[in-house]
């Protein structure tokens, strides 16, 4: 099975200022798609790695196409992994893309084609469909998101994923939230400070402002430009208080936890007048119903769980044409 490299090259970059192929590359989603790809045909083959159905069905040498077509409304997401997933089930199989990823999508819509050994395409079918209609349902669900908060009017606030992905699956998840229009937020506990409050746990109130300078300090003398940003959790306007005491420069983000829209436009306020140049984070519960009213309350930032954890699939199929064998 292959190794997984983490993508340690997207510490120093900003994603979300990359094109969708250039973002492919940076979160390592060709590697991260060959070991998913070996993982499910392990699973799905065993140990001999045989399609039982297949092997006693259709001849070995019989050839065929296949459409991949949409059968929903929704956002593709994906496109660009499934040559990786071809090669690891059978390369001679050939991919022709009709459509790209970040591309809207209707019912009766061919994605692409697959042409080659009717076995090969038979076997690799559900691995690619399971796949690609995840990735496509994170797209849709964002672009959902997405565009709620631009029916709102608020064209400060941008919408973004967080690390609630499928283990194993994140950057390509994540590479799914921005073709459905969202933005990447820290790809892990490896690129970004994001103090949390169980990381304050033991720290008393009225220390919270000394104790962020120096964890600010200490994390950038550690690894200097390799770090998004340095970020605060906090739940109460006493926290709030307590993190703008901090000098700019220290505090990039303040994630606002759970808060009510009043009480985000309470804190937009607190932080205008007391440190313009902090961003806020509006998070927790966030739903469709409810986005556009926290993106009119001022914050910058909306991070949703959803995006990733609640997504359902995009239906996709493939339909199979089977060709005489010569």
């Amino acid at each position: 099975m292959p190794a997984y490299a983490s993508p340690i090259s997207t510490m120093s970059t900003d994603l979300n200022t990359l094109d969708l192929p250039s973002l492919f590359e940076a979160l390592d989603c060709r590697q991260v798609t060959r070991t998913i790809a070996d993982l499910a045909r392990r699973e799905d083959l065993g140990p001999d790695l045989r399609d039982a159905t297949s092997l006693v069905m259709i001849d070995e040498a019989a050839q065929g196409s296949a459409e991949l077509v949409c059968r929903a409304d929704g956002r593709l997401a994906g496109a660009a992994a499934i040559p990786e997933i071809i090669n690891v089930f059978d390369e001679s199989v050939a991919w022709r893309p009709l459509r790209h990823d970040g591309d809207d999508l209707q019912p009766g819509d061919v994605v692409g084609t697959l042409t080659g050994s009717l076995r090969s395409i038979l076997t690799l079918e559900r691995t690619l469909l399971n796949l690609v209609s995840r990735l496509c349902g994170v797209a849709t669900t964002t672009r959902a998101f997405a565009r709620t908060i631009d029916s709102a009017g608020a064209t400060r606030a941008k919408l973004f994923d967080t690390r609630k992905t499928t283990p194993g699956l994140r950057s390509l998840e994540k590479y799914a939230v921005r073709c459905g229009g969202g933005c990447c937020h820290r790809i892990g506990l490896f690129d970004a400070v994001l103090v949390k409050d169980n990381h304050l746990a033991g720290v008393p109130e009225t220390e919270l402002a000394d104790a962020l300078r120096e964890a600010a300090a200490a994390a950038r003398s550690r690894w200097s430009d390799e770090l998004q940003f340095f970020e605060v959790e906090v739940d109460t306007f006493e926290q709030l208080e307590r993190v703008l005491e901090v000098e700019e420069g220290f505090v990039n983000i303040v994630l606002l936890d759970n808060m009510s829209t009043d009480e985000l436009r309470r804190a937009v306020s607190m932080r205008d007048e007391r440190r313009p140049g902090i961003e806020l984070e509006a998070s927790g519960g966030v739903e469709l119903t409810t986005i556009g009213e926290i993106a009119l309350s001022g914050v910058d930032r909306i991070s949703v769980g959803a995006l990733t954890h609640s997504a359902p699939i995009l239906d996709l199929a493939l339909d199979i044409r089977a060709e005489d064998a010569d």
